[in-house]
């Protein structure tokens, strides 16, 4: 049977709190001073962890703290400076062209809307809104890997592409929780909810979540 909106919006309130419960210290962990560090920051995590990107990020914004000392910089520089984080000649670039966009449309400021900064050379829409959520306190919802697959383990979707996704979720979710909702999802994907090999024994989510495994359940209530 079909599960109604109205009862996704109930169910969705009791698993808010139960995560705000469960990590009530939740927050972004990509470390930056600044909007614009946090974009460049968030274009490093793709396919790279963010501890990774923060064990490259001081020295990468010691050099070019700005937009303006990033856009000069040479693209080799910027190149050298991320490489662990993967994917190097391609993040150094879109770095070196969103810095000059910046500073050519924006002078030099991070835009505070959407539709700015999905125009940015190397920025989606989930970098986006990252931005908007943690630099300006803007509610935006974030979907990466971790809400993708919980959201549809939880049966709030069915959809696997991110915006369809992330239209599904704003449906449910009160905006004022868009940016923590996030933040909370993967703090419990990396914990318990574990792609490969979910605790569902010990999920503060298991009485709300119609994928737990029957196995699991026994456990449980043990």
């Amino acid at each position: 049977m079909r599960e109604s909106v109205t009862n996704k919006k109930l169910r969705m309130r009791l698993i808010i709190d139960a995560l705000y419960k469960t990590y009530p210290d939740s927050k972004c962990s990509l470390e930056h001073r600044s909007p614009f560090q946090l974009l460049i920051s968030t274009m490093l995590s793709a396919q790279c962890t963010d501890d990774r990107v923060n064990m490259v990020t001081p020295k990468l914004f010691k050099h070019y703290p700005t937009a303006k000392s990033m856009a000069s910089a040479p693209v080799e520089h910027l190149a050298e400076l991320v490489r662990s984080t993967g994917f190097f000649n391609s993040k150094s670039r879109n770095m070196s062209a969103c810095a000059q966009t910046l500073l050519q449309e924006h002078g030099g400021e991070v835009p505070a809307n959407l539709d700015d900064l999905v125009k940015l050379p190397g920025v989606g829409r989930k970098t986006a809104n990252v931005v908007l959520g943690t630099g300006f306190h803007i509610p935006g919802l974030v979907v990466d890997t971790h809400v993708i697959r919980i959201a549809n383990l939880l049966r709030m979707t069915n959809q696997k592409d991110a915006v369809k996704i992330e239209m599904d979720l704003q449906k449910i979710i009160e905006q004022e929780h868009w940016v923590m909702f996030t933040h909370l999802i993967i703090d419990h994907g990396r914990a318990v909810c574990i792609a490969r090999r979910p605790q569902c024994h010990i999920c503060v989510l298991a009485e709300f979540c119609p994928s737990i495994l029957p196995e699991e359940v026994i456990k449980k209530k043990k």
